[in-house]
C-alpha cells in the first residue's frame, strides 16, 4: 500500500513540475511577443493617447472658432446687402426729372468788357 502511495505522489510531483513548466513559458511567451509587438508599432508613426486628445481638443476648439465667425461674417454681409438695398431705393423715389439737354449747342463765354 506504501509503493502505491509513493507512486502517486511522485506522479503528482512530476505533474506539478510540468505544469509549472508550461505556465513558465507561457509567460515567456507572452512577453516576447509583447516586445516584438513593442518594436514593430514604434517603428510606425503611431502617436500616444494624450497627443491624440490634446489635437482632438485642440479641433474641436477651432471648429467652434470657425463656426462662430462664418455666423459673424454671414451676418455682416446680410446687413451689407440690406444697407446697399435702401439707399438705391430712396435715391429713385427722390430723384428730380433730369434737365433737357441742347442738341449740341453750346453756351457762347461771357463777353468782357474791355
Amino acid at each position: 500500500m506504501q509503493s502505491q502511495n509513493r507512486f502517486f505522489d511522485d506522479l503528482s510531483k512530476v505533474l506539478n513540475g510540468v505544469a509549472g513548466t508550461v505556465a513558465g513559458v507561457g509567460r515567456e511567451a507572452e512577453a516576447s511577443a509583447r516586445e516584438r509587438a513593442k518594436e514593430w508599432f514604434g517603428g510606425m508613426d503611431f502617436v500616444s493617447r494624450e497627443e491624440f486628445e490634446a489635437v482632438k481638443e485642440m479641433a474641436a476648439k477651432a471648429r467652434t472658432e470657425a463656426d462662430a465667425l462664418k455666423k459673424r461674417i454671414d451676418a455682416l454681409e446680410k446687413k451689407s446687402a440690406s444697407a446697399q438695398k435702401q439707399p438705391a431705393a430712396k435715391s429713385a423715389a427722390t430723384s428730380k426729372p433730369a434737365a433737357p439737354k441742347t442738341a449740341g449747342r453750346k453756351t457762347p463765354p461771357p463777353k468782357k468788357d474791355g
